[in-house]
């Protein structure tokens, strides 16, 4: 039986793939920070997958959390092989309205805690010859829209370039890039949800799917639907200071800030 390690595992997309690799027979490592909810979680998947859902409480925004998930990752004992880094959130407000601190508390969730998880993983799963890696991205990482947007992009630059050194390796890299999908995400933030277009909504569940399904076929990056493919086959070629200012717009109105 496999392992599959996922960080904000107990909701929204987290999740989703907690539920799809339980039901296909993976035993999981459930990270996030409420040990309540984590207890709860792994119940629920042991119960009705029969699969064992080990708990490791930890806030990725600071370095004990960080240094404890890479402590189970390189646990020889109990190898991972495959690490969902989805543990994220946004911060409702534009550049200079939201505090430096809270800007590099981003920061350490979606980069720094993503370098170090990734490596600490890959490494692993280099000497043994295979395993997989899911680091969730955004959308977001296409447009110019602040430090949201810029982290994301590191996201998928940093796991598309680990991606190409590590070919051949057996150890598989992707960056999934979902957009809107209905979790905790933007309640956690308070941002208001009600002006966003009914048909922009994707499904945690669906999107899971499409990802694993695109990490099986080898892709180091993932835009799990036609819709949001389409929009970002547009962005490439729109002129950036026109995206500058239509994200500007739509990232108070509709999106992560």
């Amino acid at each position: 039986m496999t392992t599959a390690l996922i960080t904000g595992a107990t909701a929204g997309i987290g999740a989703a793939f907690a539920r799809r690799l339980a039901a296909d027979g993976h035993n999981l490592v459930l990270v996030a920070r409420n040990t309540e909810r984590l207890r709860e979680q792994a119940t629920e998947l042991h119960d009705l997958h029969g699969i064992e859902a080990e708990v490791l409480t930890a806030d990725l925004s600071e370095d004990d959390g960080i240094a404890a998930v890479e402590a189970r990752l390189t646990d020889r004992r109990q190898s991972v092989d495959l690490l969902i880094n989805n543990a994220g959130f946004g911060n409702k407000g534009r550049y200079l309205e939201v505090s430096t601190a809270d800007e590099l508390k981003m920061l350490k969730v979606h980069c720094e805690a993503v370098l170090r998880l990734t490596s600490a993983a890959a490494a692993g799963m280099k000497e043994r010859g295979r395993g997989g890696v899911v680091n969730v991205a955004s959308v977001a990482a296409f447009v110019p829209r602040g430090t949201y947007g810029a982290s994301k992009a590191w996201v998928v630059q940093f796991t598309q370039g680990a991606a190409k050194d590590l070919a051949g390796s057996g150890v598989r890299l992707m960056a999934l890039c979902p957009g809107f999908v209905r979790t905790e995400f933007h309640e956690r933030a308070g941002m208001g949800t009600g002006n966003i277009p009914g048909w922009m909504w994707l499904d945690a569940d669906k999107l899971v799917a499409a990802a694993l399904a695109d990490l099986a076929r080898g892709k180091s990056l993932s835009i799990p639907d036609a819709r949001y493919k389409t929009l970002m086959g547009l962005v490439k070629v729109a002129p950036r200071g026109l995206l500058g200012g239509v994200t500007s717009k739509t990232g108070r109105k509709y999106g992560p800030q």
